[in-house]
């Protein structure tokens, strides 16, 4: 049997994630020259290209996408062998794997202060996405546990609600919607809208709602990012449908407002996921619990 080190499946994985030696050195915290090298022994241990690279673009060989699946199979068992003795002997520490949507960063980095107050012998490895990277990692079980809204329906987890997550339509003070009392959602046809990018779970909760009711806003831009899109919105681009966990600051300096609609704001929950087969490690059982016991209420005075 060809043995291959646990460094080497590391550095070839995060190149794959990566497509970039570059990138990947950056992540390991090593040089580059030491990611090329990891990698050159694996090739050579397997026999074959494991990756193809063009001037700085990389790109995985059919064997190289092959070696992938089972390299992070492996690795999974391997993370699953060390909680279960963890288990046995009792100890609540080691690494979490958490990922977030983009969404929740306005709140998770704060529970995160407070949980290592309570746990400092847990570290948790943090990751931000927009939704379709989020269901792509718990497809592949890269991820221990997710703090997503809108919950998988195309894979078996299990999901518990930890705190509301109330989306509503914003705009700047002087939008001549910004006046209106108790308006119907049907104001809201043909409105220029600034919105999340295709695959945000904010971007598809709009969808959802404008297509049950016949809403067909103009969308002048796509951007990735809720800040960019809060300043598009002050500055007079349009209206933007969005977590109000992310404006409360604006709309209490008057910056922004919210829509004064029937209907809105939609009340949707924050919720902590991971996959319905996946063995938890003491560890991320504690942090788990830590978030539907203690996260809603903080979360109420922070955002």
């Amino acid at each position: 049997m060809r043995r291959y080190t646990l460094r080497q499946l590391d550095t070839f994985l995060e190149v794959a994630r990566q497509l970039s030696i570059s990138r990947a050195a950056e992540k390991l915290h090593v040089t580059q020259p030491a990611v090329s090298m990891q990698m050159r022994l694996l090739e050579e241990a397997v026999g074959m290209p494991l990756y193809e690279q063009t001037g700085r673009k990389i790109q995985l060989t059919d064997a190289g996408q092959d070696f992938q699946q089972y390299a992070i199979a492996a690795i999974a068992q391997l993370k699953q062998l060390e909680d279960a003795m963890a288990e046995r002997r009792g100890i609540k520490k080691g690494r979490v794997e958490l990922a977030i949507v983009s969404t929740a960063k306005y709140f998770v980095p704060m529970l995160l202060v407070r949980f290592r107050k309570k746990f400092p012998s847990i570290e948790v490895a943090l990751q931000i996405h927009n939704r379709e990277s989020i269901m792509s990692l718990l497809t592949r079980n890269e991820i221990d546990l997710v703090i997503m809204g809108h919950t998988p329906d195309t894979i078996e987890c299990s999901a518990t609600a930890f705190a509301t997550n109330p989306m509503g339509v914003i705009c700047a003070p002087e939008h001549p919607l910004s006046r209106r009392r108790h308006a119907p959602l049907s104001i809201l046809d043909e409105q220029d809208f600034v919105v999340r990018e295709s695959g945000s779970g904010t971007r598809k909760l709009m969808e959802q709602l404008f297509a049950e009711y016949g809403i067909n806003p103009h969308i002048v831009m796509e951007m990735p990012s809720n800040e960019t899109i809060k300043q598009a919105v002050m500055a007079g681009m349009g209206l933007s449908f969005l977590s109000l966990r992310t404006t409360r600051h604006e709309l209490a300096s008057g910056h922004l407002v919210l829509l004064d609609i029937d209907g809105l704001p939609v009340v949707r929950q924050w919720h902590v996921t991971h996959l319905a087969s996946k063995r938890l490690s003491p560890a991320a059982s504690v942090l788990k619990s830590f978030m539907i016991e203690e996260a809603g209420p903080l979360i109420n005075l922070w955002a």
